[in-house]
């Protein structure tokens, strides 16, 4: 990471655990909360990238929506409040455990921080202020401002605009392997956080770092 002074970090999957929704009502769900909670994360990605190649964008709220309403489907549906109370769970994700302290720990060293979310801004800025670290991030971007979304090289440029710097002076920071390829091709050092210790994948676009958490990244 020599020369990176701004570090960014995706939100869902890396500060907040995208599966902590479904967590909350368990019970309602059943046996297949697990497998819902998959493949509604999953769906929802997975519309990103067919909407950015299509040029039909759609805001990520809306995505995230479609992707619950068809992944309930597939498991044979949910009540209406159900549903109402999944989506609302969803803008106030749980944070990691790591999180906060590594960011406090950036912000005592000086460093500039920084998220780069395919969510947009009301829904980055309920999880944010739900898991208290609103005063931590210096720069909330989201590529709902351009309306094209991660992997597409505009909107890892949104940092570099934003901050008036190089491409080598961002350390970009995600649990998504494609991120990471995505956000090294377009010239950050990356660290892929690869929480749930999957196999590589991309290997003509390696991370400069892997770590299964972001503890002792401020070292």
């Amino acid at each position: 990471m020599q020369g990176a002074r701004i570090f960014v970090f995706d939100a869902y999957g890396t500060l907040f655990d995208v599966h902590s929704a479904v967590a909350r009502h368990r019970a309602a769900i059943g046996p297949h909360a697990n497998a819902l909670s998959d493949l509604w994360r999953m769906k929802q990605l997975e519309y990103t990238w067919t909407r950015t190649l299509m040029g039909a964008y759609a805001h990520f709220a809306t995505l995230t929506e479609q992707a619950l309403d068809y992944a309930s489907a597939r498991f044979g549906g949910i009540d209406p409040a159900l549903r109402t109370q999944l989506l609302e769970a969803y803008a106030t994700l749980e944070a990691f455990p790591d999180v906060a302290p590594t960011l406090k720990a950036l912000k005592e060293k000086g460093c500039a921080t920084a998220i780069l979310s395919n969510g947009t801004k009301p829904m980055l800025s309920s999880a944010l202020a739900s898991a208290g670290l609103t005063g931590l991030i210096d720069a909330c971007l989201s590529v709902d401002d351009i309306m094209t979304y991660k992997t597409a090289p505009e909107a890892y440029r949104m940092v570099v605009e934003h901050f008036g710097v190089r491409p080598g002076e961002v350390a970009f920071h995600s649990s998504n392997r494609w991120d990471i390829a995505g956000a090294m091709r377009f010239g950050f050092h990356t660290a892929w956080i690869n929480r749930a210790g999957l196999p590589e994948e991309y290997p003509d676009l390696p991370p400069s770092r892997i770590l299964s958490g972001l503890s002792g990244l401020a070292d």
